[in-house]
């Protein structure tokens, strides 16, 4: 034995001091790997719609509904399966609803009916975790009371007056509503043992704020970031031009209230200098895509201050692209070409009609240089998300919680792409001076994404990471963004559809590409013969006969169009993904309606489900990476047993 290996079992030693201690431990882990796996939930392109995403983290995808039907099959009811599924998701809502309504003398029967189901369903989603993990997960008020009802004791003969006086205590004592909230609230605990979230919490709809307030509180979680996400967490860390872009996209979507009261952000110096500045300004290319919660009587407003950020994020990003010409794109540096005379602009050699050429800000010599009034309200700008502590707080769950890809159970997650020439080869990117490609591209920006935000002695250094969170935003090479170019200054000013044409990477045409789908899992070291890769970002337009299995199911595309704004286009409500035991499933959701609806009406989500994979024999832990970690301790705690039983190791009694 060498000294590091000495060292290391001597440290081990101190969490278990004796053969029993360790041999117990050896015991409990080689059991754990005998359990089946916990079940995966992938979601991506979230974009702000909370109620969705509320909905379907509280029923797992269906899984909720499927361990009803399991449980009870036909012993009830559709309308009463409904029920029931309705309360585990929303028990303090329904119950509300139920002892508004129900009568007294029949409550305590419901009750003893509803605890009895739930108890059932809480033992069918425990059952394939140890005690110590289904202990843990339990509410404290009422731990006890739970593992007693959820856990079979031989040794009490009449078992079932033992299990009907709790129960009966429970409503006896008025505590009823709480424990059937608790044993709720355990059962959408226990139903996903692990989330992914493939990328783009942020934009379009108005809530990412209250998506990251529930993923800071998951149980267990990981984020890939997306381009969606990396702007924000730019902008967070006081980047200009992400900021500017941000507060675009926010005033774009009528969503300048997340902003605001999500975040607590003051937008009044921005709001002030836009009433100022376009006063007398057309702002009628700046229009509103707003739903029916936005105040139209703001609608005036915020087109002059959507008008006021769009100008100062082109200036912000015309100097960005001169400060780094690794970047290569000169081609977005389209100020300089504008003819005011003409109202033209020359984009690509080609003249085009400009919609709006009415900008009070823009020096025609100088068109890239804000004026002293816009740099004063981009500095209170930076100020106010550097200073956010909401912000901070969710920016520093992404970097803790999250990268740009990550490798789990044989899949790889990213949210976009893999960036690929037209011969399927994987794209060289220069980076600050180093050209990268595959892996190392992903690594490279992921690691200066990290210093743009956790980087303080070190200036230059920050603001190059800074720079490349934009440039992972909206780069033609960037493995999140995955298109030629991002057409926003063409789509506001430019009528004509030519120009506003974005071109994706080469990689969307090569998914069902064997080759080089088995090209990207070698080169992040996966087994091409077990593992996937799931990826997000792009909607998949089912109504136009797209399907998101690609490549024979070795790729698959879980955007579905979460986001309002992109139903009409999909067809769909967005595409989730489930790993259990026994294989995995695709789930394409139908339109959801609304919280409200679906506690009152008991309305669900309603899915049709694509069996992707199923297994002959149930996947247990010891086939996940969990397992791997579990076997890799077992050997270390064998190791130790040697040196305890040969003296090398003295026991501490």
């Amino acid at each position: 034995m060498d000294s590091l290996e000495q060292r290391f079992l001597k440290s081990l030693a101190k969490q278990y001091p004796t053969v029993a201690a360790a041999s117990t431990e050896i015991i409990n882990l080689q059991a754990i790997l005998s359990l089946p796996k916990g079940t995966e939930h992938f979601i991506t392109d979230i974009h702000g719609e909370y109620e969705q995403f509320n909905h379907v983290i509280k029923n797992a995808s269906g899984s909720v509904r499927r361990k009803i039907d399991e449980e009870f099959g036909n012993t009830l009811s559709i309308k009463d399966k409904k029920s029931l599924a309705s309360l585990i998701y929303y028990p303090r809502e329904k119950l509300d609803i139920i002892l508004r309504d129900e009568d007294e003398s029949t409550i305590e029967d419901w009750y003893k009916i509803t605890l009895h189901r739930l108890v059932q369903i809480t033992k069918r989603v425990s059952s394939k975790y140890t005690r110590s993990k289904v202990r843990k997960a339990l509410p404290k008020d009422f731990e006890y009371v739970i593992e007693e009802l959820i856990t079979e004791k031989a040794e009490i003969q009449n078992k079932e007056a033992y299990y009907n006086e709790i129960i009966n205590t429970i409503i006896r004592i008025g505590r009823a509503p709480e424990f059937i909230t608790a044993l709720s609230n355990l059962i959408q605990r226990l139903v996903i043992d692990h989330l992914h979230i493939v990328g783009d919490i942020y934009d379009r709809g108005p809530g990412p704020h209250i998506v990251m307030d529930t993923l800071c509180k998951y149980h267990s979680v990981d984020v890939q970031w997306g381009n969606h996400d990396i702007v924000w967490m730019g902008a967070a860390s006081g980047h200009l031009a992400c900021i500017a872009n941000v507060i675009r996209n926010s005033a774009k979507y009528g969503n300048l209230d997340t902003l605001e009261e999500g975040y607590g952000i003051n937008l009044i110096p921005l709001a002030t200098f836009a009433m100022e500045v376009y006063k007398d300004t057309n702002c009628d290319v700046f229009g509103i895509k707003y739903n029916t919660e936005y105040d139209t009587k703001d609608l005036s407003l915020d087109m002059k201050m959507h008008k006021a950020i769009t100008i100062i994020q082109f200036k912000l990003e015309g100097q960005l692209i001169m400060r780094r010409p690794e970047f290569e794109m000169n081609d977005r540096l389209l100020l300089e070409h504008i003819n005011y005379e003409n109202k033209t602009i020359t984009i690509d050699g080609k003249e085009y009609h400009m919609k709006d050429t009415d900008f009070p800000t823009i020096n025609k010599e100088r068109p890239y240089e804000l004026t002293k009034e816009e740099e004063q309200v981009m500095e209170r700008l930076r100020q106010a998300f550097v200073k956010c502590e909401k912000l901070k707080k969710h920016v520093r769950f992404l970097f803790s919680k999250g990268s740009l890809y990550k490798i789990y159970n044989s899949n790889l997650l990213y949210h976009g792409c893999m960036p690929m020439t037209e011969e399927g080869e994987f794209q060289k990117v220069n980076v600050y001076g180093k050209e990268y490609s595959g892996k190392a591209l992903y690594d490279i920006l992921e690691y200066y994404a990290r210093k743009g935000y956790y980087a303080h002695d070190d200036l230059q250094e920050k603001l190059k990471g800074q720079d490349i969170m934009w440039y992972i935003w909206v780069g033609p090479n960037s493995p999140v963004f995955g298109k030629d170019k991002m057409a926003t200054f063409e789509r506001y000013f430019v009528e004509e559809k030519e120009p506003h044409a974005e071109v994706k990477n080469s990689y969307y045409r090569l998914l069902d590409n064997e080759e080089v789908i088995n090209k990207i899992l070698t080169e992040f070291g996966l087994d091409v013969d077990k593992s996937h890769i799931v990826n997000g970002h792009v909607p998949v337009e089912l109504k136009k006969g797209d399907s998101p299995v690609k490549c024979g199911g070795k790729l698959l595309i879980i955007d579905g169009g979460f986001s309002k704004a992109y139903h009409e286009k999909t067809g769909i409500a967005g595409y989730t993904l489930v790993a259990s035991s026994y294989g995995m499933r695709l789930v394409a959701h139908e339109t959801f309606e609304s919280t409200e609806s679906a506690i009152i009406n008991e309305s669900d989500i309603i899915s049709d489900t694509i069996i992707l994979e199923t297994s002959t024999m149930r996947q247990k832990i010891a086939d996940t990476d969990i397992g791997a970690e579990l076997r890799e301790s077992i050997r270390q705690l064998e190791d130790l047993l040697v040196a305890y039983r040969s003296g090398t190791i003295m026991e501490r009694m």
